[in-house]
């Protein structure tokens, strides 16, 4: 698979975020990002059934869509990009394959599973762009290690990703709890710091409380970035065995048709005109 995706490794990068970018534009593209599973009661949410249409069934669809569909959400992708592989179609097996490890990677968000999620219920707002951006932007590139080694064939996709969320679920108390002690021992103006952001000057997080932070969780974002990759590109290799191993060596001499790129831009084009997301906000 080295042969294509390589090569592609651009463009995966550019449009891992085009989920994001529909949220501005396209009214069912927010609830495939998160599931809010404490809506179903304590871990391990065991009145939530893990087939849709059996969740669907016993709660009615508007209110299962309101409070997210994302692990459904990835196994349909699963599907799409098996099915994009089974046909060879190269520009859908790259579109596909990008979009599918935006939402991998946000069901490994612990406040992607939560309602709770940006700490709007307990006077801790902002903290989901805290643990998601700030963190790793000040610590990845010197401190966290991405090397995470092969990927691995996914028997069953949905319990793995079933499996995901519910850490998650678990997570988010710890995430929102150290938070909440940390705010108690650092003085305000130790807590945050104005820093200087896309040529704007901003209230964050310091430097001192987010490595406060980081060590409070254990490592928590790291671990949690390290299983989304790897959870990504098994995903992809799983998608690959499932549509019969085809050769790739030829996909990996094609290009986006005019069409693609039309769609591109427009798709960049309605974010950078929308005000602000349809449905609820993150940060």
């Amino acid at each position: 698979m080295m042969v294509l995706y390589k090569k592609n490794i651009s463009f995966l990068s550019e449009h891992a975020i085009d989920p994001d970018k529909r949220r501005y534009a396209v009214k069912e593209e927010g609830p495939r990002h998160f599931i809010d599973i404490d809506f179903y009661g304590k871990y391990p949410y065991a009145a939530l059934p893990h087939n849709y249409d059996s969740a669907v069934a016993k709660f009615g669809e508007e209110t299962v869509i309101t409070q997210g569909i994302v692990p459904w959400h990835v196994q349909a992708m699963l599907g799409r990009l098996t099915a994009a592989f089974k046909e060879k179609n190269f520009s859908k097996i790259m579109k596909n394959s990008a979009e599918i490890g935006h939402y991998i990677a946000d069901a490994h968000v612990p406040l992607h599973a939560s309602s709770n999620h940006n700490g709007q219920l307990t006077n801790q707002k902002g903290i989901h762009g805290f643990w998601e951006s700030r963190v790793p932007e000040l610590l990845a590139e010197k401190h966290f290690d991405f090397f995470i080694g092969k990927a691995s064939y996914i028997k069953k996709p949905g319990a793995f990703i079933w499996d995901r969320v519910l850490e998650s679920g678990i997570a988010a108390d710890s995430v929102l709890g150290f938070e909440r002690e940390l705010t108690l021992v650092f003085d305000e103006d130790k807590k945050y710091s104005f820093e200087e952001r896309n040529g704007k000057v901003i209230k964050q997080y310091s430097t001192a409380f987010t490595i406060a932070f980081d060590k409070k969780l254990n490592g928590m974002v790291e671990r949690r970035m390290r299983q989304s990759i790897e959870a990504i590109a098994s995903f992809w290799y799983t998608a690959w065995v499932n549509a019969g191993q085809p050769d790739l060596r030829v996909l990996a001499l094609q290009n986006f048709s005019e069409k693609d790129a039309l769609e591109f831009e427009a798709l960049n084009a309605s974010w950078l005109q929308a005000s602000k997301i349809i449905g609820r906000e993150e940060d």
